[in-house]
């Protein structure tokens, strides 16, 4: 990721706003089609917001982190695994922190609708800031391609990541909790181990092996699509048994009617 201060030089306050929104309106688009797959049972429009508006604001808080790694460790491949492990944490926790606490994670379903909203979050602020510099300097092609086609598949890559974590939590649903740690770092080594290789190639390599690359995040979205399925399926065997002095409802596993 480059330096914010550098990104943001030699754009006004309009290029700002344009770049933003440039990064947002992609990730509103997936994010569109990813609520569409659980059309049955609609989220709160509120709680969606604010899990995006997290998802943002976790970039600010990445920044550090990954500028730490850089001063730690010189070897490029340490440097990408870790600086997709940084981003794939903070996500998960900026998922913890607006939703985890509430009674909304009813179903299976909820974990990777949740956590893809603070994925794709995430990639709006990050695309809108790869695209201040180029929009700045009045380069309409570059702020299309920002960076070796890097902007092409980024918004699609922390969809993808993201859900791989939220599908492991959701199959993990009735499982112990023993079990659903299990579940949550396998799929969180899965989802950094993307991160970097999608890095790699785009970043390291220059674009080299893109259209490879591009194309297995689609395969990829194809086997998440099918896992909702799933998910969805296991969603109709839970039913609310009792609801804590919190006001969290506990649920079991029984067929509705």
């Amino acid at each position: 990721m480059p330096k914010l201060g550098e990104i943001m030089s030699g754009g006004g306050p309009l290029m700002v706003v344009i770049a933003i929104l440039a990064g947002i309106i992609p990730a509103a688009l997936w994010l569109f089609f990813w609520l569409r797959e659980d059309s049955e049972d609609k989220e709160p429009f509120g709680l969606l917001v604010m899990t995006f508006l997290a998802g943002m604001l976790s970039v600010i808080i990445v920044i550090p982190f990954q500028k730490i790694v850089a001063g730690l460790f010189t070897d490029t491949i340490t440097q990408t695994v870790l600086w997709s492990a940084c981003e794939e944490i903070i996500k998960y926790l900026a998922f913890l922190v607006i939703v985890s606490r509430t009674p909304y994670l009813d179903e299976p379903m909820e974990y990777p609708i949740y956590l893809m909203t603070a994925g794709l979050g995430f990639a709006a602020l990050e695309n809108g800031l790869f695209l201040m510099h180029p929009l700045a300097a009045s380069d309409t092609v570059v702020s299309l391609l920002t960076g070796n086609l890097r902007f092409l598949g980024a918004t699609l890559l922390h969809s993808v990541c993201s859900g791989i974590v939220g599908i492991g939590l959701g199959i993990a649903y009735f499982k112990s909790r023993e079990l659903k740690n299990t579940y949550l770092v396998i799929a969180m080594f899965v989802a950094i181990a993307l991160h970097a290789v999608f890095n790699f190639f785009i970043i390291e390599k220059n674009g080299e092996n893109f259209f490879q690359i591009f194309g297995f995040l689609w395969v990829s979205t194809i086997i998440i699509m099918l896992l909702f399925e799933k998910l969805r399926r296991m969603g109709k065997y839970v039913r609310p048994t009792a609801v804590d002095p919190n006001g969290i409802p506990h649920y079991q596993y029984v067929k509705r009617p």
